[in-house]
Parts: structure tokens; sequence; C-alpha cells
């Protein structure tokens, strides 16, 4: 039986389509190696996989096969000084956005959106992920309650401290005017008793004129 007719469009699990992959690279490679052998040809190969990572082969110097291209294309040639620091703006761009991307999705799946496309390795290591940051939202949040109610126990104890603190001068105060108020009436009740003599002491001159 002859192979069947592939339908050329994106493979949607991430395991299938990394080993067919891994599988056309390693073909793409070999014919690149065999079309330079066989025709004497100079074959510069350079491939991307979708994380970034990069493959390449070539038969001569990379470099000069890639100068030879831009030559050929009418290119800027790649040795000039403002050439090369343009270039590396626009590689550091583009792996800006790689990395954005990448985080846009992951953030994308462990919001629990988009996940039909994931086989299950990555659904389970998902799980793990997410089991990990509940774990740490869990402790932190422990800390917190953990942290709030010492600062109320050592706010009551304070409250209790000086509410003591403060009977206890209320109970001095109370003290204070009730020997106050005892005091004041002995020193009337003296004083009262010292009318009441020089009183008396005025009445005998008198008593002595009536009898003499």
């Amino acid at each position: 039986m002859g192979r069947g007719k592939v339908e050329l469009k994106r493979i949607e699990n991430p395991t299938s389509r990394q080993v067919t992959f891994s599988k056309r690279r390693n073909g793409l490679l070999k014919k690149a190696f065999e079309l330079s052998i066989l025709c004497d040809a100079e074959v510069a190969l350079l491939i991307f996989s979708s994380t970034g990572k990069v493959y390449q082969f070539a038969s001569h110097d990379m470099d000069r096969s890639i100068g030879k291209y831009r030559s050929a294309v009418g290119l800027p040639d790649s040795s000039n000084p403002q050439f090369r620091t343009m270039e590396f703006w626009r590689s550091e761009i583009e792996e800006l956005k790689r990395s954005i991307n990448t985080l846009e999705t992951r953030l994308t799946h462990l919001s629990g959106e988009d996940i039909l496309s994931l086989g299950m390795r990555d659904l389970k290591q998902l799980e793990r992920q997410l089991k990990i940051g509940a774990e740490r939202v869990r402790s932190r949040k422990r800390r917190i309650v953990s942290d709030h109610a010492t600062l109320l126990k050592r706010r009551h104890k304070e409250l209790h401290e000086e509410n003591t603190r403060l009977q206890k001068r209320l109970n001095e105060l109370r003290d204070g005017n009730l020997s106050s108020t005892i005091v004041g009436e002995n020193v009337c009740s003296k004083f009262q008793q010292r009318i009441l003599q020089d009183e008396n002491l005025l009445k005998e001159p008198e008593k002595v004129s009536h009898y003499g």
C-alpha cells in the first residue's frame, strides 16, 4: 500500500508536531547534504523551530554563502558596521517578540483558556504549575492572616495595659479626693471649736463684770 496524501496544515497536537518536525528536519538536512555532494552545489540551510532553536547545514563557509546570497539579491553588505547594528537590534526585537508570544500563550494556558491543542504531557505540566502556584498563594494568605492576628494580639495587650494603668490612676485620684474631704472636714470642725472657745472667752468677762 502506498503512503496516503498528507494534508498540508498545521499539526495541532504538540507531540505529533514535534515528532514530524524532527523527522522532516533530518530529511531536509540529508537532502541538502546529498545535493551538495551529487551536484557540487554550494548549499546553506537554516532551520528555526517554533521555540527559536536553530539548525543549520552549510556545504561551504556559512558566512561566505550568506554574503554571496546578499550580493546576488542586492542586499546591503553585512560587513558594514551600521548594518550589523541594525541587524543586532532587529534580532533583539524578533527575540523579544517570540518571548512575548511565548509568555502570552503560557498566561492563556494558566487561565484555563485555549488548552484544546495541549497534549496529555502538556496538560500534566500545566496542572503541576497551577498546583504550585495555588500552594504559594495559600501560603502567602496564611502568612498575612498570621501577621494580622499577631498585630491584633499585640494591640489588645497594649490596650489592656493602658486600661489597667488608667484604672490605677483613677483609683489614686479617687482616694486622694476622699482624703482631702476628710482633712477638710477635720479643719472645719477644729475651726468651729476654736470659734466656740473664743466666744466663751468673750462671755466670761461679761459674767465677771455682772457679778462684780
